[in-house]
């Protein structure tokens, strides 16, 4: 129906209810009155009618979605009625110095009723009939508060949703067998089983969009014991900011159980800083080399400079951050690889940053540990070369991302990220500039993460392939380790390792068998097999190891690690040394030195 017949029709419509509502009032209380014989009858009647149709237009009444119509709308029709009949009545006083007040009030009073009724019928009609499909799928929403009424709202409005909410659960016991837009709350989350099973129940979705991570994972799990999917909606930041509908479900993620609760930068001193200055990062084509970018753009600064060796990545970064602040921000893409000491040094003059963040690194463990020359060349002469070029064009704060595999290193990879930290913190001793360094457990969805490989292995049929059933490990997201990188940079005083308070650490196989769930499989259909222990790999992960534990946080879930420093000048000779051994005794060297076992009995002769 077009717009106009849709006026038409509704003006149509209503002057029958005006005139129907008038006729029936009068006749209710004086039947012998005859409305076209008596001029103050058919004045009134006339004036409704007008007044009826003018205020219609100014409240929109004939340009409203009848078939939405809720509280809000019969108020307007209430407005619209009362100014109709206090038009009529002054009418009435003016011309015929006679108000019949009893048949106004009856007249207001049906006018009222058959006009919100007219409308409402619409929607009543609507839900029940015109909707009322067969491929519904029944819908259980997990919390009763106002994300959930939010979600109850939008299903019961938005009929492209083939979603039915049929009950609510909530651990709030005050809300119990109380009734939310009609629909009951029915028990807690400890009863989903149970509740699923009666009510035939094919969808779950948990609104609760400010649940911390510990209790989606308690509720996660009792829905695990269904077979209903399970889907979440946005998180509470993106709703208030509008970036994201209430009704834009999306499966639970894994990141979503995984990932630790947040926690609040001091975005004041972040912004001292950051804004209006110069920022490099290396390694910005990376995982985390690129998020830190993003997180640094929210903060203004005057420049942004996207260090790669690789030329699509840094490409695809460059592109996608010029889009967004084209005209705020200054963002050159330079291709350099931090093995090349003279590339570093040249870019440091041109551009003399303010804060460099140093996240280019080779990361692979088991890689590593059959090119362990290129994992020295890389992570430690590279670090070396982007740290010194730092230290010599004046560079106010260096932040190295370094990992947990620096803490009592069994590997190559960790290794060479543990004689990284040793030379920042050997160049801090004498240096104006501030070197640190974040250590960071596993970041989930970064390259070589254990997470895409076991979706590419759901995806082919499985087996899920996991080394060991009690292998643990730390993990964060990408967005959480940005944000404590850039954080880490505003704390830094120079010579500190930060590291996160990163909770409990998680079993892989649970891991492994959350995906499975999560990507709609069960164990039986998608099996684990246990491979064993990779070269270089450690069961368990550390953040830091007892002699480096310091006992007070800095900030809110930031500890600083105490560590042993070498003398720079061995420290130096040694890195020399490394290129010059063979893979064996390179191997040997590295982890001697980065677990506090090696002898410098002979370096210290060599320097004296």
């Amino acid at each position: 129906m077009t717009y106009r017949n849709r006026v038409t029709t509704l003006a149509g419509l209503d002057s029958i209810i005006v005139f129907t509502a008038f006729y029936v009032s009068y006749w209710t209380l004086s039947p012998e009155l005859v409305i076209f014989k008596n001029p103050m009858l058919l004045a009134t009647v006339i004036t409704l009618l007008i007044g009826h149709h003018i205020f219609s237009f100014i409240y929109k009444l004939y340009s409203k979605a009848w078939e939405y119509a809720s509280v809000g709308e019969l108020t307007t029709i209430v407005k619209a009625v009362s100014l109709t009949i206090a038009v009529a009545a002054i009418m009435q006083e003016l011309f015929f110095h006679n108000i019949y007040v009893r048949a106004l009030m009856i007249t207001w009073m049906l006018h009222v009723l058959l006009i919100g009724g007219s409308r409402f019928t619409w929607r009543v009609f609507r839900d029940h009939f015109v909707y009322n499909k067969k491929d519904i799928k029944k819908t259980l929403i997990v919390g009763a508060g106002a994300g959930g009424t939010m979600v109850a709202r939008q299903l019961l409005h938005n009929h492209d949703i083939e979603l039915k909410p049929v009950a609510f659960i909530d651990d709030d016991p005050k809300k119990f067998k109380l009734d939310v837009l009609g629909i009951p709350v029915v028990g807690d989350s400890r009863q989903i089983p149970d509740i699923v099973e009666k009510y035939k129940i094919e969808n779950i979705i948990i609104a609760i969009p400010s649940l911390g991570k510990k209790e989606l994972n308690k509720i996660f799990a009792e829905c695990t014991k269904t077979k209903a999917k399970t889907q979440t909606i946005p998180m509470l930041e993106d709703l208030m900011t509008g970036k994201i509908s209430v009704n834009e479900f999306r499966d639970v993620q894994v990141e979503d159980l995984l990932g630790r609760e947040l926690v609040e930068l001091d975005m004041e001193r972040i912004s001292e800083y950051v804004a209006g200055k110069t920022i490099l990062v290396t390694g910005a084509g990376g995982s985390i080399g690129s998020e830190i970018c993003r997180q640094i753009c929210k903060f203004n600064p005057q420049k942004l400079i996207l260090v790669g060796h690789g030329e699509n990545s840094i490409y695809l970064i460059e592109m996608e951050l010029r889009k967004k602040y084209i005209g705020k921000i200054e963002i050159f893409a330079v291709i350099g690889d931090i093995q090349d000491r003279a590339r570093m040094f040249e870019i440091m003059e041109q551009h003399r940053p303010a804060v460099v963040y140093h996240a280019a690194a080779h990361k692979h463990v088991p890689l590593m540990e059959f090119n362990p020359r290129e994992a020295v060349k890389n992570n430690i002469f590279g670090t070396r070369n982007v740290a010194e070029a730092a230290d010599t064009f004046g560079v106010n704060t260096f932040v190295l991302i370094s990992s947990d595999k620096a803490v009592n290193p069994t590997n190559v990879m960790g290794s060479t990220k543990r004689f990284a930290e040793l030379v920042i913190q050997s160049l801090a001793q004498n240096s104006h500039t501030k070197f640190v360094a974040v250590r960071f457990g596993n970041v989930l969805g970064s390259r070589g993460s254990v997470i895409p490989l076991f979706k590419k292995q759901i995806q082919a049929g499985g087996p899920v392939t996991v080394t060991d059933p009690e292998m643990t490990r730390y993990f964060m997201t990408i967005p959480e380790a940005s944000r404590l990188v850039i954080q880490s940079g505003a704390l830094a005083r120079g010579g500190e390792i930060f590291v996160l308070d990163m909770g409990e650490p998680v079993k892989i196989v649970d891991l492994a068998k959350n995906l499975i769930k999560l990507s709609g499989f069960t164990e039986e259909e998608i099996g684990i097999h246990f491979t064993g222990l990779r070269p270089g790999e450690k069961m368990y992960e550390e953040l830091l190891n007892e002699n480096e534990v310091h006992p007070e946080q800095i900030f809110p879930k930031i500890h600083v690690g105490k560590v042993k420093l070498i003398d720079s000048s061995i420290l130096n000779l040694l890195i020399e040394e490394l290129l010059e051994m063979s893979q064996t005794e390179m191997h040997d060297t590295l982890l001697a030195v980065a677990n506090n076992k090696y002898d410098f009995s002979t370096m210290v002769s060599v320097v004296n």
